[in-house]
């Protein structure tokens, strides 16, 4: 479905415009279809959306907010460049609150819980066998969210993927660069065994080391394309050509 069509039918069930077009904006940026440092227009977006320049640029503002688009007054929009410090902050909130719902999904899982996370593992050894990249992210955040849900706090996993953005943006660079699905498979799998064992400390440290292996990620994406990062506590100014492009990084 393209996406004007798709907006017109969400806002034919009552959805909120302006709510609509950051969804779509966001998951277009988190997804790397707006690439980091890439322009953006609000009229093109606008045009393309199927809706007014106002729900666009209220929507811009926000994302804005949530450090994902960087606005030039006189010069433009471009999707903010991946900020080190905002992937660590992020890895901190996700990590805080992912091993605090492991440590009480060791006192409640089922049979039945161990049961629906070893078929999400499965299903992820599919999407390896396959290359399917994106069908595995969906997975990795599914497995997750499960995890998190067996604590008993599955309300929790939006505020972890709220927080997540810079981080999940930098995930998705990483995989095809570095062909780790089935590294990611074997701790997610070491996961639900020690969880099943009831072993609260070696659970813990397992999804520790898991989750913390985006640093090493970032670090070897980081070598490989400078162009999409920035130390600065400042965004790095860009220039009007940074084109609009998809993120195709993988063997770039």
């Amino acid at each position: 479905m393209a996406p004007a069509e798709g907006l017109h039918a969400a806002r034919s069930r009552g959805r909120n415009t302006r709510q609509l077009v950051h969804e779509v904006l966001r998951s277009r940026i988190v997804g790397l279809e707006l690439a980091p440092g890439s322009a953006v227009s609000e009229n093109d977006l606008a045009a393309e959306l199927g809706v007014s320049r106002t729900p666009v640029r209220e929507s811009l503002i926000l994302l804005a907010d949530e450090g994902l688009v960087d606005i030039y007054p006189q010069m433009g929009t471009f999707i903010s460049r991946i900020r080190e410090r905002d992937v660590a902050s992020a890895q901190f909130i996700r990590e805080a609150l992912e091993c605090a719902a492991l440590r009480e999904a060791v006192e409640k899982v089922t049979a039945r819980d161990v049961a629906e996370l070893r078929a999400l593992l499965t299903a992820q050894e599919e999407a390896d066998r396959h290359s399917d990249m994106q069908g595995f992210f969906q997975l990795d955040e599914d497995f997750h969210a499960r995890l998190m849900a067996v604590s008993g706090h599955a309300s929790a996993w939006p505020v972890v993927s709220q927080a997540k953005a810079q981080l999940d943006r930098a995930r998705r660079l990483s995989l095809p660069m570095t062909q780790q699905m089935s590294l990611l498979i074997g701790q997610h799998r070491e996961v639900v065994d020690l969880l099943e064992e009831g072993d609260l400390d070696r659970a813990d440290g397992a999804l520790r080391s898991h989750l913390r292996l985006v640093f090493s990620d970032v670090e070897k994406i980081r070598a490989k394309h400078p162009e999409l990062f920035s130390d600065e506590d400042a965004p790095l100014r860009p220039r009007r050509d940074s084109a609009r492009r998809t993120a195709s990084r993988g063997d770039g």
